[in-house]
């Protein structure tokens, strides 16, 4: 039996693509094990959407290459490199990894069996090349595509769509993962009625923009963002998360990534009539200087995200919203970051984070003028890492003495509806809170930005 390992790295889309890979070499037959010595091939699903995760990619290649180097068990061993990495850099990584045996892409990931058998010389192909991967990947995966998943049995990311159609100047993603292309809610729907029977309690809806879902099937131009109606064109999240949240079952559901150019007055409507649609919104902003968006291509302005927050906040009570901002951005003024600072102080976000600007290879961004010094970025995302540190706890404090409704994570720990798993913070719970249930708790202290409870 061939034997396989499999190292991820990246993000929860990056993830799937694994969990993916894993189901269709468990349906051929072959064997799963954690044991890097063990396996006859090495797959390492890489990312590759900044520079420290292209280090870390890297990295691990390195280590893989230079272990079968020096450990005679291992002579034999073939690795393979999937992933982001592979379809960004897939014309030159074959010559800076020769000894890598194969280079597959987003659109390989259902064929990596009969790669493998091919490598191994287990099954009668011509003579494959050691970069197999297309230059535009189309794939997106279906309700019944053989997939192991690899979270923790009460929670589960369902990806409704692939690709991207924005052209943010600092992203790559659109030339890594192609245009955006949506699965049907039919398909999605099926599946996840499928994980909720199997004893899932939170859906994590993801893909690099939930809000454009289904839109990219609609005949007619983009509607108004403050359209009344949006689904009457065809398939969206709105009509998406009412035909999910209609599922029996006490179950969570939970948005990782939208964009604030897509929502409509109908979304939220929607979200706030949906009580299995978690109060929770992931929606990076970026940044609030009209200079600075329009630099970066978001297709938002300032006025327009200001209005949009308070839309959403006064449409669905207790909402939080998760975001994250870019510092040093090429051209990024005193003046423009003095205003994202204000801005922070203002909108008191529950949750948020802060990216330092990486300069990335293939980006519009990449040949800016403005460069901002390195110890300015620092800076800067000090002083904004230390202003929202202070909102945290000033919002963390208000919550001692509240109740609230936590999926117990692990032994002792728990999460509200307003944090993602491995992205927010946790609740302390009594231990004996049995794992993967929910639990009404009472919040009687903080740290940091984390809370403290007692059931």
């Amino acid at each position: 039996m061939i034997k396989v390992g499999l190292v991820s790295l990246g993000c929860a889309k990056n993830l799937i693509d694994s969990e993916i890979m894993i189901g269709h070499l468990r349906e051929a037959g072959m064997e799963m094990t954690p044991n890097e010595r063990e396996a006859d091939v090495l797959i390492v699903n890489t990312c590759s959407f900044i520079d420290m995760a292209k280090r870390e990619s890297i990295g691990t290649v390195e280590d893989a290459i230079d272990g079968r180097a020096t450990d005679k068990k291992r002579q034999r061993q073939k690795i393979i490199v999937a992933g982001c990495l592979s379809q960004r850099f897939s014309k030159e990584l074959p010559g800076l990894m020769p000894e890598v045996d194969a280079f597959i892409g987003l659109d390989q990931i259902t064929q990596v069996a009969p790669i493998i058998e091919g490598l191994l010389g287990k099954k009668k192909t011509a003579d494959q090349p050691d970069n197999l991967v297309t230059k535009q990947p189309r794939y997106i995966p279906d309700y019944d595509t053989p997939r192991f998943r690899l979270t923790p049995k009460h929670m589960a990311y369902v990806k409704v769509a692939e690709g991207c159609n924005h052209t943010c100047s600092f992203c790559i993603i659109p030339k890594i993962r192609g245009r955006h292309r949506s699965r049907t809610q039919e398909s999605i729907v099926k599946e996840v009625e499928q994980l909720v029977k199997s004893g899932v309690k939170e859906i994590n809806l993801i893909s690099q923009d939930l809000t454009y879902f289904g839109m990219d099937k609609w005949t007619e131009a983009r509607p108004n963002p403050r359209s009344p109606v949006d689904s009457s064109r065809g398939e969206s999240l709105a009509t998406l998360l009412r035909a999910i949240n209609a599922i029996p079952g006490d179950f969570w559901i939970r948005l990782l990534y939208t964009h604030p150019a897509h929502w409509s007055d109908e979304l939220i409507q929607t979200i706030a009539e949906c009580p299995k649609v978690a109060r929770y919104v992931d929606m990076p902003l970026q940044h609030i200087s009209d200079r600075m968006l329009k630099i970066m291509q978001r297709e938002t302005g300032g006025d327009y995200i200001r209005d949009l927050i308070r839309r959403i906040r006064a449409g669905i009570p207790g909402i939080a919203v998760r975001t994250t901002f870019i510092v040093g951005f090429p051209g990024e003024t005193k003046e423009d970051f003095e205003e994202l600072i204000e801005f922070i102080r203002e909108t008191r976000f529950e949750r948020a984070g802060v990216f330092r600007y990486s300069r990335e290879e293939g980006t519009k961004a990449y040949k800016f003028d403005g460069k901002v010094h390195h110890k300015t970025i620092e800076s800067r995302w000090n002083r904004a890492m230390v202003e929202l540190q202070v909102v945290a706890e000033e919002l963390n404090a208000t919550q001692v003495g509240k109740k609230h409704r936590v999926l117990v994570e692990k032994p002792g720990l728990a999460r509200t509806e307003w944090d993602a798993p491995e992205i927010d913070a946790t609740v302390m719970v009594d231990k004996k809170i049995p794992v993967g249930t929910f639990a009404d708790v009472a919040i009687k202290d903080w740290r940091g930005y984390d809370l403290v409870a007692a059931r």
